[in-house]
């Protein structure tokens, strides 16, 4: 199929006329701070739950909630420790009721976690509405993209820019990905630097691949062999089954 690139004066034409686009903007947004947020792979305030084979790398967090809300993973936390461990996850496991320093630090990650979201939420957008909330099939350039909707992906997305580029996708409702979807990083891009800023829930659909950090202000969920590639950072529950989710660093 022949692609078209577009700047931001001829995207409302190409897409009146049907044509599938290769959205351009004008330059890479500067990344989000996620702060002390950044150590953790899921971080969550009201619990983390898992069913099946889940694998996860990297640390994981919940906060003002207890340990009793982090089910499924049958941590092990010696006496008096700092953070407990499971056999699904090759990192450290950290709640509020356990042993100093961990109940400041995890209030400092939840309150990163919270800025981070409304400085990403509040950036100004390059593109708004783009395809009506359905961005499946679409090849996305660096850039800020608001919805004042909900958002869904159908089809595979493909995120093409470099190394150090940026993209922040503002979600004033749900975010949906469905069942095999691959999020695509073409010419150098890392997932590190995807930031999906959803105020709804975000579901990943089955086997779905999925790359970026998610900045959600309810939950995350994650359905049968999904996979993430990037951070869930949920300010309610991140829900997991036989899931691969594995931290990732920007550049």
């Amino acid at each position: 199929m022949k692609k078209y690139t577009y700047t931001l004066g001829s995207l409302a034409l190409a897409l009146i006329v049907g044509l599938l686009p290769v959205v351009t903007l004008a330059a890479s947004p500067a990344t989000v701070n996620l702060g002390s947020a950044s150590a953790f792979v899921i971080l969550a305030k009201t619990g983390i739950s898992t069913t099946g084979a889940t694998s996860v790398v990297g640390d994981i967090g919940v906060s003002p909630s207890a340990a009793s809300y982090i089910t499924g993973f049958a941590l092990i936390l010696p006496a008096a420790s700092a953070f407990s461990t499971s056999a699904l996850v090759t990192g450290k496991v950290y709640a509020s009721d356990y042993a100093n320093p961990t109940p400041a630090n995890l209030t400092t990650a939840v309150l990163d976690m919270q800025t981070s979201y409304t400085d990403a939420a509040g950036r100004a957008a390059g593109i708004t509405e783009l395809g009506a909330g359905n961005i499946g099939g679409l090849t996305l350039a660096p850039g800020v993209y608001k919805w004042g909707t909900g958002v869904t992906i159908p089809t595979d997305v493909t995120l093409s820019g470099n190394a150090n580029d940026v993209w922040i996708f503002q979600i004033a409702q749900t975010l949906t990905v469905s069942s095999g979807v691959r999020i695509v990083l073409s010419g150098g891009a890392q997932a590190g630097n995807i930031f999906w800023v959803v105020a709804g829930q975000t579901t990943i659909g089955t086997t779905a691949d999925f790359s970026g950090n998610i900045l959600d202000q309810t939950a995350i969920v994650l359905n049968t062999g999904a996979r993430l590639q990037g951070r869930a950072l949920a300010q309610t529950a991140v829900t997991l089954d036989s899931n691969a989710v594995t931290i990732v660093y920007a550049q």
